[in-house]
């Protein structure tokens, strides 16, 4: 969707972001005086009444609870084309993500921090709302001056998964970002606030340690998770009483977790109380660049992928469906991109080593990542690529990974209406293909043998079936025998 001049009675300045569902504009209310976000949802859902029906009701959620540390909606309406959008709070100052990609906090920012969302779910939970997708890129941070001191605020924003506790109780769909899932809520099981409870435990790991307590590759694996591993090593040692707070929020079993989430995050502030607790830099959340209203020209409008904080080298990747953390590059000129779009509508991109090739749609080059990945139980890095963002849109990862026999795990995709039968091809089982749809799009997992000892792990996100079996057809390996 090309920058519209008004959604509505607002006049739009930029676009802050868009993923498969929505597109999200930064824009003004000239009446209040004041900068808003516009989330609209996409174009190519319009006539979906699920993905409308649950647009809607994320704005119905969002409006039940009135809380500073919940992103506010308010307003809503209906473009002259039928698409529904939600003007909501406009977060000025990013992302949790954002910050812990920047570097780490001090533990007293970061459980002020924990504080905060705590408040906003104990404010969903007291509307008998589940939000079921707490993370990074899910707590929003906007600048507040009501106190008359200018100061950052951490809020909840996009209940895109959030559902009420009454209709949990019946139906659950299984969904969530794995490594902050609840293992009840990954089985499908009927849920309470007890799951939020666990992504809040799980967040205030991640901001406490760096690093998330767990690295799921998808939600089976987080229905049956090991108990977290300590907070504390030897070189950042955490007080007993603060390690065993963090730990029975994060219990496998949620009859053993806190009764609710102020009675977690009471304990929690509690066991930090004049503890002496790792150092590390009190840093400035605030982040001055992202203040402006008005369109800023040094900044490249790409999408990016979800980042994880706790990855420093972002040369290294898991499996293709958590790639992070990604390096965009912009495509330059957009009148340059629509001549060679018109020209050729397919581009050809190598990883840095040149050993894997893709032939991808131009559409599709708005991120690209070519340092390799981490397979696995691998300690080193090895070629890949990938094209797009998998979150954001169409995709496609392809890495090389060692060994001898077919690989037997292949991420699952509960988002997915439906999946088709593994095909295996080839002598000696030399591929395994399948096959996703209903995701929305398909997603189609393949691994195929290129060596004795070589696979090529390859991953496509498309919007239709067509565009995904042409990119698979365009996947070339080089120098390998």
């Amino acid at each position: 969707m090309s920058l519209p001049v008004r959604l509505g009675r607002y006049a739009v300045r930029r676009r802050i972001g868009s993923g498969g569902f929505a597109t999200v504009w930064l824009a003004y209310d000239e009446q209040l005086d004041s900068p808003v976000a516009i989330k609209v949802l996409a174009d190519n859902w319009t006539e979906d009444s699920q993905v409308r029906r649950r647009f809607v009701e994320e704005g119905r959620f969002l409006r039940k609870v009135d809380s500073p540390h919940v992103v506010g909606v308010h307003d809503a309406g209906e473009l002259e084309d039928g698409r529904p959008y939600l003007v909501m709070t406009y977060a000025d100052q990013g992302t949790l993500a954002d910050r812990l990609t920047a570097g780490p906090l001090s533990a007293d920012q970061g459980i002020d921090i924990i504080r905060q969302v705590g408040l906003g779910l104990s404010a969903l939970h007291r509307r008998e709302v589940l939000h079921r997708d707490v993370k990074p890129q899910n707590v929003l941070f906007r600048t507040d001056e009501s106190q008359g001191v200018d100061q950052v605020r951490a809020m909840l924003g996009d209940l895109g998964l959030g559902k009420s506790l009454d209709m949990s109780s019946r139906l659950t769909m299984i969904a969530g970002t794995p490594s902050f899932t609840a293992p009840e809520q990954a089985r499908g099981d009927a849920l309470d606030a007890r799951a939020d409870q666990y992504s809040l435990g799980a967040l205030t790991y991640l901001v406490l340690t760096g690093r998330p307590p767990y690295a799921h590759a998808s939600l089976a694996a987080a229905a049956q998770p090991a108990p977290a591993p300590p907070l504390g090593t030897a070189n950042r040692p955490y007080p007993a009483a603060l390690e065993a707070v963090v730990a029975r929020a994060l219990s496998v079993d949620r009859a053993d977790r806190w009764p609710d989430i102020d009675s977690f995050v009471g304990a929690l502030t509690a066991a930090a109380a004049g503890q002496e607790l790792p150092p590390a830099p009190e840093r400035d959340l605030r982040d001055p660049e992202l203040t402006a209203v008005g369109v800023r020209p040094s900044a490249p409008q790409v999408a990016s992928t979800e980042p994880t904080p706790s990855t420093p080298d972002r040369r290294s990747r898991r499996w293709p469906v958590l790639v992070a953390g990604i390096l965009a590059t912009a495509l330059g000129a957009a009148g340059v991109w629509l001549h060679l779009e018109r020209q050729d509508p397919y581009v050809t991109v190598s990883d840095d080593q040149g050993s894997i090739s893709l032939e991808v749609p131009r559409s599709w080059r708005t991120t690209v990542a070519d340092g390799g990945w981490q397979p696995p139980g691998q300690s080193i890095s090895y070629p890949a690529v990938q094209v797009g963002s998998p979150k954001d849109g169409p995709a496609v990862f392809a890495g090389l990974m060692p060994g001898a026999a077919l690989p037997e795990l292949l991420p699952g995709h509960p988002e997915c209406d439906d999946v088709r039968p593994r095909v295996r091809g080839g002598a000696g089982e030399r591929s395994e293909t399948e096959v996703h749809t209903g995701c929305p799009g398909v997603v189609v997992e393949r691994v195929v043998r290129v060596t004795d000892n070589r696979w090529l792990w390859v991953q496509v996100r498309s919007d239709d079936s067509a565009t995904a079996n042409r990119v698979l057809d365009g996947i070339r390996v080089h120098g390998l025998s």
